[in-house]
């Protein structure tokens, strides 16, 4: 009862400390050249809710006390004002920038992207609209520093300098995006850029705040779904586009209202579209057939060669067919913000290169009336997602808010085959984030409490990895504080790691073969298993439990007006996920067998031994240098990303074929593939990214980017699947109502290739954009008009498992008209 309380008293403090009167403030936000700036936000700090400007630059908002405003608008420096309840008025001039600069939702402490100490991109507004593609992956490629894994346009992951899967962390208004996209590359994120405000994309180790799981970054997709601003009156827009290539049409909404501090939400996308159109190109030979032709003889050789190459101008099963809305609603107070979210996703979209082991499946192709009932393989995504949201901005002296997220997502991919239900991949995930900002002295910070629960199980033949439930426990915290022209931040966060995974076939292997040796039935970390023989997508039950620890200093130095400094040095944990650790099976995807890092290969015997797994420790350094005022900016980051125990997946003396299992590869079989095992090996990645602005008059501005990337193991080889450099130039041209884009984008050969890899060639992209914005009954328009790949140039995607059969889409025509109101 003391304990129960004590707590109950210091609520109470906390609440009561809070002031009891707001007081009214009015103001106004102009350029440099005294001209008033509209839709500006204006975020009083320490509080969730924010107001915007009217198109005479004038906004009114309520205060507490002594108060900071914190003004924002893209394109323009940040100014953070203090204000008092007695002051009444007041004018703010922002001044532009070179170099976007935008708030970033998921720093934490309210930064935009040229304060934050390690690299951050943002895509907002009506260029992430136009840039939008049905996936992540092919929605950020062009950012420096940023590539996808491409498996097909419609299932296409982001990968941050070379790292992916379950090294970057996809989050939705900074919880877990919860879907199945870190099994494998064919599995699609299911969130969506068109309903998004903006994307933002954390490079480099981002452990402290979103988990082990963030060890290669974040993308974060930022969205409104529970509005934290009064909505006074009915607003929202629509969009709709249409792509020559795939025949895709798609349709997006949105729509929101709000009276006396209660809000509404509504945002809807609906996407469908057929097979996508490419440039010649030629399919990779079936070598078991290529095998067959050496023995047919003398009378066989006119044939052999009619189809020893064969070629194709489209990829067969990339359709898509999407459907997914979100509805939230919100009340936000003086102090207090609390709201609540659901979404649905219904999605399903073609599998392409989907081959079945052991076995014949002829697919035609219809040109027309496509039915995807009929393809061979595709997957249907069905997620249900809620969100929930309480803020309450105490503004004492020392705590200015406490913030609680929490999130239950439902989870379904189901592959489906000629019409029948195959294998079924689940994930049921809670989550919960509990935060307090708070400033102590000089100092201004977060202390996190970050919680995750996820239910993992696939079944069906083509299932490679156990059912597991992944849960984690984190306390973190972040610090900054300003000495003059600089600024120290630190962090860190440590965080429990449990593992616990069910068996099947393994267990029944053992009870049908005790006469091979008595075995340890105690499944918990440490103990092995052997197992002799042939094996068949098998799992065994196992238990891990790590501690990860991370921990990051960094300071950005502001040595002139519009430009500054950054470093960040950062050292992070991660223990390994269930593909990694556990999985022991036909990966039909990648038309490989994996096996986990718990698993010994000897002779004609597989042992489980876990004993000797350590955790993935990255050591990264990060040096940026940033312009971002007058007509010339710029952005360069450097990086060096020492990593002890790297997994990764290595190529083994083994292949697997069902008739004969898993063997030694001294002769080959119909239908066999190879082995890859996942091992851990010190690792090095380290590059550079750079994004230049130079502004040639009030119309005209030029732009220079690029990046580049060196990965490699300790033994000086080269990781798999590193994606190529890139070095691009675009060009922008704004006369009244029309904005014209001119972009070139080229792609280096990429012959820094592991052992079993083959080299890809360069290529280059030629991309334009037209923009006209225009008024129609009093409802703002833009009619948009995206010249994809002009040249119809053939590139194929070096990070992809099935680059030689899905190469890059030919030339596309999209049209879109977009209208606010």
């Amino acid at each position: 009862m003391f304990k129960q309380s004590l707590i109950a008293s210091a609520l109470i403090s906390i609440i009561g400390a809070a002031p009891a009167y707001a007081a009214q403030l009015t103001g106004k936000v102009v350029d440099a050249n005294n001209q008033p700036l509209s839709n500006v936000t204006i975020h009083l700090h320490g509080k969730s809710k924010s107001v915007k400007s009217d198109k005479n630059g004038q906004f009114t908002i309520e205060i507490d006390a002594d108060s900071q405003l914190h003004v924002t608008k893209p394109n323009y420096l940040d100014k953070r004002v203090d204000v008092d309840e007695a002051q009444g008025f007041v004018r703010v001039e922002l001044k532009p920038t070179s170099v976007e600069s935008i708030v970033v939702y998921s720093s934490a402490l309210h930064k935009n992207s040229m304060e934050m100490t390690s690299p951050v991109s943002v895509l907002s507004g009506d260029e992430l609209k136009n840039r939008a593609k049905p996936t992540l992956g092919e929605t950020l490629k062009g950012q420096p520093g940023i590539n996808a894994s491409y498996f097909g346009p419609v299932s296409s992951s982001p990968i941050i300098r070379g790292l992916d899967g379950p090294r970057v962390k996809i989050t939705q208004n900074g919880l877990d995006s919860s879907d199945a996209s870190r099994v494998g590359p064919d599995h699609a994120n299911t969130n969506d850029s068109l309903a998004a405000q903006q994307i933002e994309v954390l490079r480099g180790p981002a452990t402290l705040l979103y988990g082990s799981g963030a060890i290669g970054g974040v993308v974060n997709v930022v969205d409104n779904r529970i509005p934290t601003d009064v909505i006074d009156s009915l607003q929202g827009a629509a969009d709709y586009s249409h792509d020559t290539n795939s025949n895709t049409n798609t349709f997006a909404v949105l729509l929101e209202s709000g009276f006396d501090g209660f809000n509404f939400h509504f945002d809807g996308v609906k996407r469908k579209g057929g097979d996508y159109e490419t440039p010649n190109f030629a399919l990779p030979h079936d070598e078991h057939e290529e095998h067959e032709h050496e023995h047919e003889g003398e009378d066989h050789a006119h044939e052999a060669e009619e189809h020893e190459t064969e070629y194709a101008n489209r990829v067969d099963n990339t359709f898509i067919d999407s459907e997914q809305f979100n509805l939230g609603t919100s009340y936000v107070g003086d102090h207090l913000t609390v709201g609540f979210s659901y979404g649905r996703v219904d999605t399903d979209y073609g599998i392409p290169a989907h081959s079945h082991i052991g076995h014949d499946h002829d697919h035609e192709h219809e040109e027309e009336g496509h039915d995807h009932e009929e393809e061979s393989v595709f997957a249907r995504v069905k997620q249900d997602r809620w969100q929930g949201l309480v803020n309450y901005a105490v503004h004492s002296d020392w705590l200015e808010s406490v913030g609680l997220r929490v999130g239950y997502t439902d989870y379904e991919h189901a592959e489906i085959e000629d019409g029948n239900i195959g294998t079924v991949f689940e994930n049921d995930t809670t989550e919960l984030r509990l935060t307090a900002e708070h400033r102590l002295g000089e100092w201004h910070g977060t202390v996190g409490y970050h919680f995750s629960d996820s239910d993992y199980a696939a079944n069906g033949a083509e299932a490679f990895t156990p059912s597991t439930n992944t849960k984690t426990h984190a306390l973190y915290i972040l610090e900054e504080r300003r000495f003059g022209d600089f600024t120290l931040e630190l962090g860190a966060r440590i965080e429990d790691y449990q593992l616990s995974s069910k068996g099947n076939q393994l267990e029944a292997y053992e009870e049908d073969h005790d006469h091979e040796g008595e075995h340890d039935h105690d499944h918990d970390h440490g103990h092995g298993h052997d197992h002799g023989g042939n094996l068949d997508n098998g799992f065994i039950s196992y238990d891990l439990e790590m501690t990860n620890l991370s921990l990051s200093i960094g300071g950005v130095y502001d040595f002139a007006e519009g430009q500054n400094v950054a470093v960040s040095l950062s050292r992070s944990e991660r223990a390994p996920l269930t593909a990694e650790l556990l999985s022991n099976g036909i990966h039909i995807a990648t038309s490989t067998y994996e096996l986990g890092l718990g698993y010994e290969l000897e002779g004609d015997h597989l042992h489980f031994e876990p004993q000797d797994i350590e955790q993935e420790t990255s050591n990264n350094l990060d040096i940026s240098f940033r312009k971002f005022s007058g007509d010339f900016g710029y952005t360069v980051n450097f990086f060096y990303n020492d990593i002890e125990n790297f997994y990764y997946q290595a190529l083994t003396d083994y292949i697997y074929s069902p008739e004969h299992g898993l063997e030694v590869a001294d002769h080959a079989h119909e239908g066999a593939i190879p082995v890859f095992k996942f091992e851990s090996s010190d690792a090095k990645l380290y590059g550079l990214e750079f994004d230049a602005h130079y502004k040639l008059s009030n119309f005209a501005r030029v732009k220079v980017f690029g990046d580049s990337l060196t990965a490699k193991l300790d033994n000086d080889e080269y990781l798999p699947r590193i994606p190529s450099n890139k070095l691009g130039l675009d060009y922008e041209h704004s006369y009244e109502s029309l904005t014209a884009n001119f972009t070139v984008t080229h792609y280096f050969k990429q012959d820094n290739i592991a052992s079993y890899e083959s080299e890809t060639k360069r290529y280059t992209l030629v991309d334009m954009s037209f923009n006209y914005d225009f008024e129609f009954m009093g409802s703002d328009m833009v009619g948009y008009v995206n010249l994809d790949n002009l040249t119809d140039e053939l590139g194929f995607v070096h990070s992809s498992f099935i680059k030689e059969q899905a190469p890059l889409p030919g030339r596309n025509i999209k049209l879109g008209i977009r209208g606010y109101f």
